[in-house]
């Protein structure tokens, strides 16, 4: 391992380590979760992801997209399962590196629940449940990624509320905590995080058209 992966593996350690003890016996994996879900903290991105990093807990990450080194890092500390987010075709175009055959090389389950707010590729219930299987079966630590963490905060949002039985209120504050941005964007009429859960949300900010 050169110098500068080193570097990156003591800081992700750090965080690992210095989460661990916020979290106690907390765990959001796996098939018994416990304890409640905390807040996010926002995590430097260290030029390894897109935009933005947190992390939940001490098992949960939710970033933009990763490059192959955070990857690497991320599965040195524990990380055994990544869900993606991103189309097919910003995968082919806009990321300079396989990421399913990397994640499956260092021995990782790959999800792949692509979505774009198109009739192909929807934010729907069906995503929220996929993403609630692939937390309930991971083993380790997950990772759960878009482009900037936009889809990713929504997508998490309707977990919390609809597994988790945050409150809404509470939900959406912590997903804003990472990318939520529901006061400047959205696709189509309604929020992604409603379209996750199937009804509207009063508590979602709608921007003006």
């Amino acid at each position: 391992m050169t110098g500068i992966g080193i570097m990156r593996l003591a800081a992700l350690t750090a965080v690992s380590t210095a989460m661990s003890g916020v979290a106690g016996a907390q765990r959001l994996t796996g098939p018994h979760p416990t304890g409640d879900v905390p807040p996010p903290v926002v995590l430097e991105t260290r030029g390894l992801f897109q935009d933005k990093f947190a992390s939940v807990g001490s098992d949960v990450f939710i970033s933009g997209q990763p490059t192959a080194q955070a990857l690497r890092d991320l599965h040195a500390q524990g990380v055994t399962t990544v869900v993606n987010l991103r189309s097919p075709e910003e995968m082919s175009k806009r990321v300079p590196f396989d990421e399913a055959a990397l994640v499956k090389e260092l021995g990782m389950e790959y999800v792949y629940l692509p979505m774009r707010g198109t009739p192909e590729f929807p934010y729907s219930p069906t995503a929220v449940k996929s993403f609630a299987a692939a937390m309930t079966g991971a083993k380790g630590k997950v990772l759960l990624h878009c482009t900037i963490a936009w889809r990713a905060s929504h997508l998490w949002a309707a977990y919390l509320i609809q597994y988790r039985d945050v409150p809404v209120a509470t939900a959406l504050q912590q997903a804003r905590m990472i990318n939520l941005m529901d006061d400047m964007r959205m696709d189509g009429d309604k929020q992604p995080v409603e379209s996750f859960l199937g009804r509207t949300l009063p508590e979602v900010g709608h921007p003006k058209q």
